[in-house]
């Protein structure tokens, strides 16, 4: 009886409360108590019998019931940087272990994101430096390393390492001053008595990637984000002697809605991307 209380998580008595009341309400004994260790009673293996078909046709309700969720639309809304590297490798994994289901992905700023999700307008959100608040729930996914994007003309460009005071004078493009990344940069620069030079900025990656491979300056980001203006030669990705500057990215989903089949499933692929 101790057992088969801890395996349903609740107490002893509780157990023992439990059983008496099925027994009374059946109006049969379904242990024999005068046996060591206790033994069911005819009737006891018959309830035994119904109730593991029970168990079983529960079972296939909800994985019948989970099927139907993994259908329909997935929505999902996404800052631009993680749409633009991750979302098509995303999208066919997706479609490939749900194929019923579709994947319909909005790009937006972060405090849309957050918007879409509070007001149900996306399952789930896809941003940097993820909160939870009293409605959101924030689950994180991976941090990402921050690196120095520099033109291959620039004088850094042939460094492996850059220290962050030798940033000082040197034009900078930034990012928007509302967005949790430039706060996060202005923090690191503040802790290091170092001063940049903002010459730009804007509010999303890719247009500060274009501005530094014209030559507008030089800027610190995510360097998963910058793989493909590097194999084209049109920025060089430099280490910063900065251990633990990463940029975090999340998924952020409204506490009141339970999370869909195909919600789950989506969450899932994430560990392998």
């Amino acid at each position: 009886m101790s057992k088969g209380a801890e395996a349903c998580g609740i107490s002893q008595s509780a157990a023992t409360q439990h059983v008496k009341e099925l027994e009374r309400r059946l109006g049969t004994v379904l242990f024999d108590r005068g046996k060591r260790p206790l033994q069911l009673t005819e009737a006891g293996r018959i309830y035994a019998g119904f109730a593991r078909d029970v168990v079983r046709l529960e079972e296939r309700m909800e994985r019948a019931i989970d099927a139907v969720e993994r259908g329909g639309t997935l929505r999902v809304a996404s800052i631009y940087s993680i749409g633009l590297t991750d979302m098509n490798r995303l999208q066919e994994r997706f479609a490939a272990a749900n194929p019923h289901a579709h994947l319909h992905v909005e790009y937006m700023r972060p405090e849309r994101v957050y918007e879409s999700v509070r007001t149900d307008a996306a399952d789930l959100g896809l941003v940097s430096y993820p909160e939870s608040s009293r409605e959101i729930a924030a689950i994180p996914w991976r941090e990402e390393e921050m690196q120095l994007a520099v033109p291959p003309s620039h004088l850094f460009a042939a460094r492996a390492e850059v220290e962050p005071w030798e940033l000082a004078g040197h034009d900078f493009i930034a990012f928007d001053e509302d967005l949790s990344i430039r706060r996060e940069l202005d923090r690191f620069f503040r802790a290091r008595n170092v001063e940049i030079r903002v010459a730009m900025h804007f509010d999303n990656i890719q247009t500060i990637k274009e501005a530094v491979a014209l030559g507008n300056g030089i800027a610190i980001l995510p360097a998963r984000t910058m793989q493909t203006e590097i194999a084209q030669s049109r920025l060089v990705a430099v280490r910063l002697n900065a251990p633990g500057l990463v940029r975090p990215i999340g998924v952020v989903h409204c506490k009141r809605h339970t999370l869909t089949g195909a919600a789950r499933e989506f969450l899932g692929l994430l560990d392998g991307a």
